[in-house]
């Protein structure tokens, strides 16, 4: 719709379905679009008015559906959406693929010196990419550019469950469709990080993928035998073009908002819900990114 805006538009929700995967992957690719960083101060400041004004029933004059949108995605992209504070650059899910298309393509590019290059990541990344650097070296260099998939799998791995280690201790917040608060839930937990692994691993992988058999046959070439210091830049620009499309897509694999039945949580949650809402077969929570 381009035309006046209506007062009753839940802005808090994504603009697309999120029942299906081309909802959640459009919804993403507007989410990670890096064209958001580039918003000054001034834009963002007029989307958070923009947004909160229409929250409170304040509709400026001329305001379409299509500029509302785009000022709760401008919004969403830099405002952290429990405190409302603007968030760091880096920290921004449009910062995403330009971030992870500098570290992955530098590490792609520098990857026989992992030693070093690894020192300040995750004991277990550290230890899969040495131990796999030594393995490749009885195999093509082909085989060795793979080296820095594995270790960003086995950070991954690593990595997402200690960051929320608390929530396998204590739970999540589990709801009912409407979003009454049921209770916590460690499995509902395992389930949201398990999600999350997967698309992060997935994610990565044709930035780490792809790239190394073109960046193989490129190095053959008169080109980057003549000017080496280009192998750099094109990883990286390699790396940064599917990661556009990677990350939203990835991001999308699973709902935002995930289910799982009541019969898959823990016994004493179960017998709960079952006590004060028996009615209900799903529970709703949110898996993070």
């Amino acid at each position: 719709m381009s035309g006046e805006v209506p007062p009753n538009i839940n802005i808090k929700e994504p603009r697309w379905d999120q029942s299906t995967f081309i909802g959640r992957a459009s919804h993403f690719f507007t989410v990670t679009d890096p064209r958001n960083i580039l918003l000054t101060n001034e834009q963002l400041e007029n989307a958070r008015k923009v947004v909160h004004d229409y929250r409170q029933g304040i509709v400026p004059a001329g305001l379409t559906e299509n500029e509302l949108w785009r000022a709760k995605y401008a919004y969403d992209s830099a405002f952290h959406p429990d405190t409302g504070e603007k968030m760091t650059l880096i920290g921004r899910m449009s910062a995403q693929v330009p971030m992870n298309m500098t570290i992955t393509g530098c590490m792609m590019t520098f990857y026989r010196e992992l030693g070093t290059a690894y020192v300040s990541a995750t004991t277990g990344a550290v230890a899969t990419a040495l131990g796999l650097n030594a393995l490749t070296k009885r195999v093509s260099p082909l085989i060795g550019r793979f080296v820095p998939f594995a270790a960003v799998a086995a950070a991954n791995c690593i990595n997402i469950p200690l960051m929320r280690q608390r929530e396998l201790k204590v739970g999540i917040p589990v709801t009912d469709e409407n979003g009454t608060r049921l209770g916590e839930s460690t499995n509902a937990a395992k389930q949201a990080i398990t999600q999350v692994v997967i698309s992060r691993i997935l994610m990565a992988a044709p930035g780490m993928a792809i790239p190394p058999f073109i960046m193989n046959t490129l190095e053959k070439k008169a080109f980057l035998k003549r000017f080496p210091w280009m192998s750099a830049p094109i990883q990286v620009t390699l790396v940064g073009f599917c990661l556009v499309f990677a990350t939203p897509l990835c991001c999308a694999l699973f709902p935002q908002k995930s289910s799982m039945s009541v019969t898959s949580l823990e016994d004493e949650l179960q017998a709960s819900i079952q006590r004060t809402h028996p009615e209900i077969r799903r529970v709703y929570f949110n898996k993070g990114l």
